[in-house]
């Protein structure tokens, strides 16, 4: 049974006032990537940057803000006492930006809806800044990686 559907079928918040309060975490993936066209643009560089700014920067900031607002953008997300939230984005494969993200928290429920509205809204933010560039930018591979606390554990692949 869906844990977000009542027992009338309807749409409900979980209930975790009873639910153990342990450290949680989770991380969370997404892959930007770029036409070759544009990677092989000069104007590429290690440290890409537009008109609008520093790109990697930038959609780190974007990604930890959109973790502090999780509960806000998904509905019956809880309001989670963050304790860390580290983003990384880098260059990957040719011509692919690799974004993480990774979230921390000890309470009542997890953290992977805050992974992921990271990983993808610091992804969105690099389309954002590069789509002057190309709209031939895709993001890709959004997901899970691993999770800890709770009831049980995962990792992708395993």
């Amino acid at each position: 049974m869906l844990s977000h559907v009542d027992s009338a079928n309807r749409p409900t918040m979980v209930d975790v006032g009873d639910k153990t309060v342990t450290r949680r975490t989770a991380r969370a993936r997404a892959v930007v990537v770029f036409p070759d066209d544009v990677i092989e643009d000069e104007q590429i560089g290690e440290t890409l940057r537009t008109k609008k700014g520093p790109v990697f920067d930038t959609a780190i900031v974007a990604g930890v803000m959109a973790v502090k607002r999780t509960h806000e953008l998904i509905p019956f997300c809880h309001p989670i006492p963050l304790e860390d939230c580290n983003l990384s984005v880098e260059w990957g494969a040719k011509g692919e930006v690799v974004v993480e993200c990774a979230v921390r928290a000890t309470h009542k429920t997890g953290v992977e809806m805050e992974a992921l509205t990271g990983a993808m809204t610091a992804a969105l933010t690099v389309y954002d800044m590069c789509k002057a560039l190309s709209h031939g930018i895709e993001i890709r591979d959004v997901k899970l990686l691993s999770k800890t606390g709770g009831k049980k554990d995962f990792e992708a692949g395993k």
